[in-house]
């Protein structure tokens, strides 16, 4: 399967009236704070603020509202490592049905105990979301349930590019330089550079991920998907491998401009920062991109800037051990 830019735009502005239905717009404000520190305005994109704290209500609402009250009664299946499995969880307490998630064995917590909230069944095994997105689709196929993929699916990928269709609406005809996205699977940064090229052409595009983890930055350069001997990382809602066969990979390879690998200090640091200067709670995922923004400031200095904050999901363990 692929999925041309053309398309995923397409798509993604196609699906946003229906999305604005279910899911509130989110802020899209100047954080003073990092653009005085950058010496260019960093506008933000609060999906932290976002239902269920994360980017990821959007790409699962897609993708349920395209199935019939009896295949969600019957059941929908994912793999998560926390922030899908609560958008998955909350389109179906919107929409009605029943949902099985694969996580990871250490997934946070925090987002554990959301989801067993939203009443989902939750499947913990092993620690690699690649092998639990085949896991979880071969359960699927087996008993005849819908898999509501992570980010490996044309609707979810057009949901996640309501986020930039959003920030088009609210730029309100003012220019725009570059945008910086945390990347995992790359649905996120797919839908949002799709939508955002096909308006603002020269729009430069900049993937953040964890030097820990950075499989598809990796798949990238080594021109097929591949795997990375993957380290802990705080950006956890990038964490894990990318699915053999996934549109995202190529969507990616044509659409971001500059991969941006960044050092666990530089992911706490601009942790800290947010939470110092603008009193906003953060997942590790969306400090990542501030700390990418950050590595890239000589090359912005005098734009206008995009960071998308893509979740606020964070256990007080994790962020009192980032913070300490």
């Amino acid at each position: 399967m692929t999925l041309s830019p053309a398309d995923a735009a397409r798509r993604a502005e196609a699906v946003a009236p229906r999305l604005r239905e279910h899911l509130p717009p989110t802020p899209f404000v100047r954080y003073g704070a990092f653009s005085e520190e950058l010496e260019c305005d960093v506008l933000v994109k609060c999906e932290h603020q976002q239902r269920t704290a994360s980017f990821k209500a959007r790409g699962a609402m897609a993708k349920i509202l395209t199935l019939t009250d009896a295949e969600r009664q019957a059941g929908v299946v994912t793999a998560s490592t926390g922030n899908h499995g609560l958008g998955v969880g909350n389109a179906l307490a919107t929409l009605g049905g029943h949902g099985i998630v694969y996580l990871p064995e250490n997934a946070s917590p925090s987002k554990v105990g959301a989801l067993r909230r939203l009443g989902l069944e939750l499947r913990a095994e092993g620690t690699d979301t690649g092998v639990l997105e085949t896991k979880a689709r071969a359960y699927a196929a087996e008993h005849g349930l819908t898999y509501v993929p992570p980010y490996n699916d044309p609707d979810v990928v057009a949901g996640q590019g309501t986020v930039a269709v959003e920030i088009l609406e609210q730029l309100n005809g003012a220019p725009l330089d570059a945008v910086v996205v945390a990347v995992g699977g790359g649905g996120l940064i797919s839908g949002i550079a799709a939508v955002l090229k096909a308006h603002l052409p020269d729009v430069r595009v900049y993937g953040a991920q964890p030097v820990n983890d950075d499989a598809m930055a990796a798949s990238v350069r080594a021109g097929q998907i591949t795997m990375v001997d993957a380290g802990p990382t705080l950006s956890d809602g990038t964490a894990g491998s990318v699915e053999p066969g996934s549109i995202t990979f190529g969507l990616c390879r044509e659409l971001v401009d500059d991969w941006v690998l960044v050092e666990e200090d530089a992911i706490r640091a601009a942790l800290r920062t947010v939470i110092d200067t603008e009193h906003q709670l953060i997942e590790g995922s969306a400090a990542l991109a501030f700390a990418a923004a950050r590595q890239r400031r000589t090359e912005l200095t005098g734009r206008r800037v995009a960071v998308v904050s893509c979740g606020g999901n964070i256990s007080s363990t994790t962020l009192a051990a980032a913070l300490s």
